[in-house]
C-alpha cells in the first residue's frame, strides 16, 4: 500500500509541475502589454489610422494595448514613451521619423524594455527600426498616374526633405516615365505631415500650374479633396480613402502594418525578439497599392499588374539604372540595381522631377 502510495505521490507531483508550468507560460503572455506613440490621431484616414490597424490586430491576438496620438516631434516624445512605461508597456512602437532620438535616449534608460522605432535608422540592443519598401507601390501608383494625366504634368505635395520622402517622390516619377517619357513631376514641400489647409493650398498651387494629377505624402485627405473639387485627380497614400474625393481618386500606395506588428510581437512572446532592421516590401504583403477605381486609364491595370509582379519576384527593381539626376549626370549606371542602403539614404532627385530639395 506504501509503494501504492508513494507512486501516486510522484505523479502528482510531476502533474504539478507541468501545470504550474503552463500557469507561468499563460501569465507570461498575458503580462504583456504593448505601447504606441503617435504623431496623429487614428483617425486621421492616413498614416495613424494605418498604424493603429496594426495596433487592432495585436489586441486580436489578445495582448493588451495602449496608445498616445497627437504627440509632437519633440520632448513631447518622450514623456509619451515614459508615461507608457509608467503603464505597464514591455514592447513600445515610436511611429514616427522625428521620434527617433527619444526613443534612443529613453530605451538606454530601460535595457530591459523592448522598442521600435518606425522610418529611423538608430538602433540599439533594446531598439530595432521598422519600415515598409513603400516605393514599390509608389512606383505602381506612378504608372496609373502617368497613364491617366493630359497635360502631362503631374503634381506632388511633399512633407520633410528626408530620405524616405525623396525616395518616394523618385519612385513615384519613375513609375510616372515608365508608361509616359514626356511627363514631369513637380514637386512643392509644405513641411508638414497633418495640416489639412497646408497642404490642400499646397495640391491648389500645383493645380494652378497646370497639373491634373496630385499625389502626395501627407497623413490627410485633403489634396485628393482640391483635386476633385478642381476637376483633376489623385493618389492617396497610407489608407484606401476613395470615399474622400470620389470624383478623384485612382488608387494609393499602401501600409499594412499589421504584418510587422504581428510578427513582432510574437517574437517577443516566445523569446526569440532581438533589434533589427526590418525593411520588406510587396512580396510580404508589407505594402500594396489599392484598388484601382474605375477612373483609371484601362490600360493601367494590366501594366500594373505586369510591373508588380516582377518587383514581388525580384525580377526587377524600380531603382535599376540608368538613372540620371535633374542635371543629366548618371547617378546609377545601365544594368546596375541601387542597392537597399542606397535606395535608403537617397538624397537626389531623379531626372523628369521639377523642384529642389532643401538643404
Amino acid at each position: 500500500m506504501k509503494k501504492v502510495l508513494a507512486i501516486l505521490l510522484v505523479f502528482a507531483l510531476v502533474f504539478s509541475a507541468f501545470a504550474g508550468g503552463k500557469k507561468e507560460s499563460k501569465a507570461a503572455s498575458s503580462a504583456m502589454k504593448v505601447g504606441f506613440v503617435y504623431i496623429g490621431t487614428i483617425n486621421d484616414e492616413g498614416y495613424t489610422q494605418a498604424h493603429d490597424k496594426g495596433r487592432l490586430a495585436v489586441e486580436a491576438m489578445g495582448i493588451e494595448t495602449a496608445y498616445i496620438e497627437n504627440v509632437p516631434e519633440n520632448a513631447d516624445c518622450e514623456k509619451a514613451i515614459r508615461d507608457l512605461i509608467d503603464q505597464g508597456c514591455t514592447l513600445i512602437y515610436t511611429t514616427s521619423f522625428g521620434f527617433m532620438d527619444w526613443t534612443i535616449k529613453v530605451a538606454a534608460d530601460y535595457p530591459n524594455i523592448k522598442f521600435a522605432h518606425c522610418s529611423g535608422y538608430k538602433r540599439a540592443a533594446n531598439v530595432s527600426t521598422y519600415f515598409g519598401k513603400v516605393f514599390q507601390a509608389r512606383y505602381l501608383s506612378g504608372i496609373a498616374a502617368g497613364l491617366k494625366t493630359k497635360a502631362n504634368k503631374i503634381g506632388y505635395v511633399a512633407a520633410f526633405p528626408i530620405p524616405e520622402v525623396i525616395r518616394g517622390i523618385n519612385a513615384f516619377t519613375l513609375g510616372v516615365q515608365s508608361v509616359n517619357p514626356a511627363s514631369s513631376v513637380e514637386v512643392v514641400w509644405t513641411s508638414t505631415w497633418f495640416d489639412p489647409a497646408v497642404e490642400k493650398q499646397a495640391a491648389l498651387d500645383l493645380l494652378n500650374k497646370g497639373c491634373d494629377v496630385i499625389a502626395q505624402h501627407q497623413d490627410t485627405t485633403s489634396p485628393q479633396i482640391a483635386a476633385g473639387e478642381r476637376g483633376a485627380f489623385a493618389v492617396g497614400y497610407n489608407v484606401p480613402t476613395p470615399t474622400a474625393a470620389p470624383k478623384a481618386y485612382l488608387t494609393a500606395p499602401l501600409f499594412h502594418w499589421d504584418v510587422f506588428y504581428v510578427d513582432d510581437v510574437k517574437r517577443a512572446l516566445d523569446g526569440s525578439w532581438t533589434s533589427r532592421a526590418y525593411w520588406e516590401g510587396l512580396s510580404t504583403g508589407q505594402v500594396s497599392l489599392d484598388a484601382l477605381t474605375a477612373l483609371n486609364d484601362p490600360r493601367a491595370a494590366g501594366r500594373i499588374a505586369e510591373a508588380e509582379a516582377k518587383i514581388k519576384d525580384g525580377s526587377f527593381n524600380p531603382f535599376t539604372g540608368p538613372l540620371s539626376d535633374q542635371a543629366g549626370s548618371v547617378k546609377v549606371p545601365a544594368g546596375t540595381v541601387m542597392t537597399d542602403d542606397e535606395i535608403w539614404n537617397m538624397g537626389w532627385f531623379v531626372q523628369g522631377v521639377t523642384g529642389t530639395i532643401p538643404q
